[in-house]
């Protein structure tokens, strides 16, 4: 799982949003990525303790970040080098998505959360997949044709703005891109694409 970090935001006026942050400033610079609840955004200024980004509409309608007040706490995650150590799944900051969190409950030392989303975002939900919730890499747990549950551990929610969550709120979902990709070569070739070669069959037939 990839370290989340982050505090809080305030936003007055017409002003961009402004995030107060520590950790997550070591070595940042302006133009630099970092994801506010899974949306990779860039940085146009900084402060002594936080940075503001400019947000697009296109990101606002995609996301719940248009649901937030000045002092909402964020997960804040910088952008991994080329040289780190990827420890958990590729996570790329392009949120596909909202999806309301209907149950949450305890077992044992767990927390199983359970998030309803739409039909076009569930189809690249897999069992024991990964998905980002706010920015969260997770494991699947359960998967229905209405929603999906992962399983969290108490670090993870004691350390992101999970611990905050209720039934009822809308979180960001981000799905695994390596499945977008595969079903985009599998998809039929129409108009003036050229003839797709790769089936099942001939990914079978080279050891996939």
């Amino acid at each position: 799982m990839r370290r989340l970090e982050g505090w809080s935001k305030s936003n007055e006026g017409n002003t961009p949003p402004c995030w107060s942050s520590q950790k997550v400033l070591e070595d940042t610079k302006i133009g630099d990525s970092i994801a506010v609840n899974g949306i990779c955004l860039t940085v146009t200024e900084l402060f002594s303790s936080g940075f503001s980004a400019d947000i697009m509409h296109e990101s606002l309608n995609r996301s719940s970040l248009a649901g937030l007040t000045g002092g909402s706490r964020v997960n804040l995650e910088r952008a991994m080098p080329a040289n780190g150590r990827l420890g958990g799944h590729i996570v790329s900051g392009h949120v596909d998505g909202v999806g309301k969190i209907t149950h949450i409950r305890r077992d044992d030392t767990a927390i199983w959360y359970t998030v309803q989303t739409k039909p076009e975002i569930l189809r690249y939900i897999v069992e024991k997949g990964s998905v980002t919730i706010d920015g969260i890499s997770l494991t699947v747990a359960t998967v229905t044709q209405e929603d999906f549950s992962i399983s969290a551990i108490p670090h993870t929610v004691s350390q992101t703005v999970l611990k905050e969550r209720r039934g009822g709120d809308f979180v960001n979902l981000e799905t695994d891109i390596i499945g977008k990709y595969v079903e985009k070569l599998l998809l039929p070739a129409t108009g003036r694409q050229k003839e797709n070669k790769i089936t099942k069959d001939f990914l079978y037939q080279n050891g996939f």
